[in-house]
């Protein structure tokens, strides 16, 4: 994607995708023959394309696999939007984040988590192209084991986290989401997720609350959290971890027992592996940097539930 970008960027300096770009002079290639247009609009739909995972309930919980793309309507602020591409997704290769918090406040439920992830890899990476990273977070995001597809890193680097300082919540989401999970591309090839094991609580980050989540939308990260609050009454680390999954389309669970782990981390796995995707063209195209809000819909179907994530990035030329 940064290439697109790069490119895209050097292409608006030339003014060929501004107001005026069919009278644009088009900048000659090596071999002094002109590009073909229709290269250039591949750049600009490379760039501009918003891709969306998303999963559909019933009421009582239950997967929705059975719709088609006519089913759907996406909005974008109030303007509806034309879908591109749609897929039932099963079989997308994984990009995961263990993310586990090493820190002095959870040392108590440590091993558990450390048992209950290594059963969630086992279980979940089951395609030849899966890969996940294992990132402990205390005073700083550790990089247990960088990206790979090798179950036996995975589960030493697992095992070889140890408990103890700070807390940097937000720079590990950070970390995870934009200088890893968010390498392979083109990006809508992959389903990214980051599953976090934590009490939500942050007390040494340089970013943001919202910062993080900003890099966790512009990597196309689902966010699924854990919590390891086992006191039944909701904290503000609680809150915390209810939000970046609810921006992102993901879920939050709160097992009251950490012999409930297990369950929770089955339940990702079943969710991830009953999931739509779709891709538009943003009407009218906003290249500004901004955040945009973006609902998907059943049509007609009011008994269903659509969890996606509720707003993109857009690139800014």
């Amino acid at each position: 994607m940064t290439r697109y970008l790069a490119l895209a960027a050097a292409v608006v300096s030339c003014g060929l995708l501004s107001g005026q770009q069919n009278a644009a002079k088009v900048p000659a290639l090596a071999n002094g023959q002109e590009p073909e247009v229709s290269d250039l609009e591949r750049i600009k739909i490379e760039v501009t394309r918003v891709n969306l995972l998303y999963t559909v309930t019933d009421k009582r919980g239950r997967f929705i696999t059975d719709l088609t793309q006519d089913d759907f309507e996406v909005t974008e602020g109030k303007n509806k939007q034309k879908i591109s591409n749609f897929a039932a997704e099963s079989d997308l290769p994984l990009r995961l984040a263990i993310v586990i918090d090493t820190s002095n406040s959870i040392r108590d439920r440590f091993r558990f988590q450390q048992e209950a992830a290594l059963e969630f890899l086992r279980s979940t990476m089951r395609l030849a192209k899966d890969k996940a990273i294992v990132v402990g977070f205390d005073m700083l995001p550790n990089l247990a084991a960088d990206l790979t597809d090798d179950m036996q890193k995975l589960e030493r680097a697992v095992r070889d986290l140890r408990p103890g300082g700070g807390t940097s919540l937000y720079d590990a989401i950070a970390f995870a989401a934009r200088d890893k999970l968010s390498q392979d591309q083109p990006r809508h090839k992959f389903r990214r997720a980051i599953i976090l094991l934590s009490d939500g609580e942050d007390n040494n980050s340089k970013y943001t609350r919202d910062q993080a989540l900003e890099m966790a939308h512009k990597a196309d990260v689902v966010v699924y959290t854990i919590s390891t609050n086992i006191s039944r009454t909701e904290t503000d680390g609680d809150k915390v971890l209810k939000y970046y999954a609810r921006e992102t389309g993901g879920l939050a669970f709160f097992p009251f027992k950490v012999e409930d782990l297990a369950q929770s981390f089955e339940n990702i796995a079943n969710e991830m592996r009953h999931q739509y995707s779709i891709a538009y063209n943003p009407e009218p195209l906003r290249a500004d940097g901004l955040y945009h809000p973006v609902e998907v819909k059943v049509k007609n179907k009011k008994d269903m539930v659509v969890r996606a994530r509720l707003g993109y990035y857009a690139p800014k030329f």
